[in-house]
């Protein structure tokens, strides 16, 4: 697939400051195919990341302003106190394990993870992550002078409790499963004056269904659930990244366009499931609450998307 190849190329080229003192030999294609069974590459990471401004643009441009990405410490209310050093969470987005391994048949395995452990169940404590950006604005062609802001004052924190990605070398697709929530969402509509506060993301939880069989943990018969064996502290593990948190899994690769379309080599993505509860504290119209909203059991499923330029 030329897609891993560029990335062994590109991992190649990263590696030749480390082999600088050492000796190189070269190693022909039967040699190196020899190397079987090898563990992968683990990274771990903290990091904190700004952007004064991101924009696109066709004949006129969309920015974003003064954005922030690190961990919940980013925004006021995923700040934390040190009960003991009275420290501030310093707002990186850090406890980050990446593993990545490319398996017998060729496919690219990448499994994001945390570093921390609970000290009574082992278990990964989610990560951490928070965003803030200051505006999103339409703006007029390079001569002109109208803009409009369509959100403002974005704020928002939560947690991660699994990211996996697979290259799939036999379907050339790229899988992503993301497993997360968001325990407060803030912002600004401005172009209709309206304001969200209190947005909150998380799993659909006990009482959906996850498998399709018609019964739920939280009926009290099954005791099975989306495969995972409750009975067993690592199907408790998984059935919780499934539950507590909100899911995603779709796939990203080149195909053709919907229905009748004549659109080929185009950027699809098909949504394979979406599961998640939500819900909005308040909606503000002219700085006074209208009152709230929730939505429960979401879920979205067999959903394609093309996307080709015009």
């Amino acid at each position: 697939m030329k897609g891993l190849k560029k990335i062994a190329l590109v991992t190649a080229i990263a590696a030749a400051p480390f082999a600088a003192n050492a000796e190189l030999k070269a190693m022909n294609d039967s040699a190196m195919g020899n190397v079987t069974g090898q563990a992968g590459v683990t990274i771990e990471l903290e990091t904190k990341v700004s952007i004064g401004q991101f924009k696109y643009t066709d004949e006129g441009s969309f920015a974003v302003n003064d954005i922030v990405l690190g961990g919940a410490g980013v925004t006021a209310d995923g700040e934390t106190t040190d009960a003991t050093t009275g420290e501030v969470t310093n707002g990186l987005l850090d406890q980050i394990q990446i593993k990545i391994d490319v398996a017998d048949d060729g496919d690219a395995i990448i499994h994001v993870g945390s570093l921390q452990t609970d000290a009574t169940t082992g278990a990964p404590v989610p990560i951490d992550w928070g965003m803030t950006a200051g505006s999103m604005e339409l703006l007029a062609g390079s001569n002109g002078t109208d803009s409009t802001t369509l959100i403002s004052n974005l704020a928002m924190h939560g947690d991660l409790a699994a990211l996996d990605l697979k290259v799939d070398t036999a379907t050339d697709h790229l899988n992503m499963a993301v497993a997360f929530d968001i325990d407060d969402m803030d912002f600004d509509v401005d172009f209709l004056g309206v304001g969200i506060r209190d947005m909150v993301v998380t799993g659909a939880g006990d009482n959906f269904d996850y498998d399709g069989d018609g019964l739920t943990v939280g009926s009290g018969t099954e005791a099975n659930e989306g495969g995972y064996d409750l009975a067993t502290p690592a199907g408790q593990l998984a059935y919780g990244k499934l539950s507590k948190y909100a899911n995603v899994n779709l796939d990203v690769y080149k195909g053709a366009g919907l229905g009748d379309s004549t659109a080929t080599d185009v950027l699809r993505i098909d949504v394979n499931n979406v599961y998640m509860d939500m819900s909005i504290g308040a909606i503000e119209i002219g700085g006074t609450s209208i009152g709230s909203v929730a939505m429960d059991n979401v879920a979205v499923t067999n959903t394609k998307l093309a996307i080709y330029g015009h």
